[in-house]
């Protein structure tokens, strides 16, 4: 029986491994992008609640207490968002990779394809979604129908500030920009992954001597129960190098930066708070 035994072990190998490596590069793309609109949400308003100070007696619009709650609907992103964003991706690997047998070699460019293929299927919007917005919104903050657990025992004024916030950020998550965005970010994200993974793909000194004119990205193939070890490496250069290259890399894309800069500038203007 232990063969078979062996063999389950792997396919469940294979499965995992691309599942934690997928969702190590969008959650960190989600985690980088939604702080981004977060702190510069807050940021407005502080710059507003400074500017307001002169006009003394004015109640804050962001106290403390408000950035607090407010900051930590992050936590949604960490849990329950996160807990259903693997379910997703999981679905999407076996369905991609379920059944490919280990003995089968996939070169770069097909491993590339399969990658695509996962992200459409956990990207996609179903034909009945007129919205348009990502589809991963969704894991980004809870639904609207239950924004503070607080809501049976009636809302206080700070609740209500931050709901406030609450609403102002998932408006600006449904925007085609926010979109835009996260999708660069995500696009960054893939091909970073496939570049690590390009060294272990490198033609051998044998294979460049058989054919003279390699194109390395389609000549070398690995079985796949060789790229097991190595997508299942590439956690570690996404999520644990600290400071992470990855998360400086998307903070420093252009588009992320322009985005910030329109959300901050949209909440420290004072007519945004009149309507």
């Amino acid at each position: 029986h232990r063969p078979t035994n062996k063999l389950e072990i792997w396919e469940d190998l294979k499965i995992i491994s691309f599942t934690r490596s997928i969702v190590a590069v969008y959650s960190t793309c989600m985690l980088v992008v939604l702080l981004r609109v977060q702190l510069n949400i807050i940021g407005g308003y502080i710059y507003l609640d400074n500017a307001a100070l002169c006009k003394n007696g004015t109640t804050p619009l962001a106290p403390p207490e408000v950035q607090q709650q407010y900051l930590s609907s992050i936590q949604h992103l960490l849990g329950d968002g996160l807990t259903e964003l693997i379910t997703i991706v999981k679905q999407a690997v076996r369905k991609v990779f379920g059944s490919i047998s280990l003995k089968h070699s996939l070169s770069l460019l097909e491993l590339e394809q399969k990658f695509k293929d996962i992200r459409e299927a956990v990207e996609h919007k179903d034909s009945d979604q007129i919205e348009s917005y990502s589809p991963l919104c969704h894991y980004l903050m809870p639904d609207e129908e239950n924004p503070l657990a607080t809501q049976a025992c009636g809302l206080t004024e700070r609740d209500i500030a931050t709901i406030k916030l609450l609403n102002e950020t998932r408006d600006m998550l449904e925007s085609p920009d926010f979109s835009t965005v996260l999708r660069t970010c995500l696009n960054r994200g893939f091909s970073r992954l496939l570049d690590n993974m390009a060294e272990f793909f490198r033609p051998t000194e044998q294979d460049l001597s058989q054919n003279g004119s390699v194109n390395s990205l389609s000549s070398v193939s690995l079985p796949l129960a060789k790229i097991i070890p190595i997508i299942n490496g590439q956690i570690h250069s996404v999520c644990s190098e600290t400071p992470s290259h990855f998360v400086q890399d998307l903070l420093m894309m252009e588009q992320v930066k322009d985005f910030a800069a329109n959300v901050y500038e949209a909440f420290s203007t004072p007519q945004q708070l009149e309507k």
